[in-house]
């Protein structure tokens, strides 16, 4: 479904690189997490998928055929792309936001509305939102509406940059565990950045851990959870575990303080 083949880019005219001759392959169907330090090149390999940002070196293939055959907003408006920051347009009704692409599209009035309503119930928001606006709703139910407006032109391809990464950590697990299902249930091909490594164990398929611009391991999370040769992949993916066991032993310490 995506093939990102010897992809570079760099923002400085060579002197460093975002992204140093990239490979990947997301297979269809599939559900990957991109992870990595803040500036290993996971936005920016994001954004080469859909064209916003354009390698300097290398292709980008879609279903087969290179992304840049295509006209730029007319490949945009067939992957949807959820924002760390929701990004929904504050002056537009829930329903205005979910509608957009579809209008754009030229879809009819009618088949507009029904897409709305059906995927209010997909994201579990009450019908009666849809004339409400962005500020009405809490931060959970506006990434509700986020992730409505990017399915509603029934996109094949989800991009997903840190969804959930502004969110209190119990809506963050319910919504992430809903997208998932939904990601199953439609059959979508999903690329997901995020900086919780447990959340990419939980959700993904695969991950792709990145350093320096450079993918450095490519595997399904339990294989990166056994033994890995490179140290810096180990110490990451064993965070989730370091944690547990800090929580484990702060419970003892309750404990025994209390007994």
């Amino acid at each position: 479904m995506i093939g990102v083949k010897h992809v570079s880019k760099s923002y400085d005219g060579g002197r460093s690189y975002a992204l140093r001759d990239i490979d990947l392959e997301v297979a269809d169907r599939a559900f990957v997490a991109l992870v990595g330090d803040s500036g290993s090149g996971k936005t920016t390999l994001l954004k080469t998928i859909n064209r916003l940002v354009a390698p300097d070196a290398g292709v980008v293939e879609i279903g087969g055929a290179a992304a840049g055959s295509f006209d730029g907003p007319e490949l945009r408006r067939q992957i949807g792309y959820v924002f760390q920051g929701i990004g929904l347009f504050p002056h537009f009704s829930i329903a205005e936001n979910i509608g957009i692409t579809p209008r754009l599209l030229g879809w009819a009035p009618h088949i507009v509305e029904a897409r709305v309503a059906e995927l209010l119930h997909l994201v579990d928001l009450p019908q009666t939102f849809a004339t409400r606006m962005p500020a009405q709703l809490s931060g959970g139910q506006q990434q509700r509406v986020a992730i409505a407006r990017a399915l509603a032109a029934r996109p094949r391809i989800m991009l997903m940059d840190e969804p959930f990464g502004a969110l209190d950590p119990m809506t963050r697990d319910t919504l992430g565990t809903e997208y998932r299902h939904i990601h199953t249930q439609m059959g979508l091909t999903t690329v997901m950045v995020t900086h919780d490594v447990l959340e990419a164990v939980l959700l993904a398929d695969r991950i792709a851990v990145m350093r320096q611009g450079a993918i450095v391991a490519y595997d399904a999370p339990h294989a990166l959870l056994t033994e890995h040769p490179d140290p810096g992949v180990r110490s990451l993916m064993e965070m989730p575990r370091r944690q547990a066991e800090r929580v484990q032993e702060l419970i003892l310490q309750q404990e025994d303080a209390s007994g």
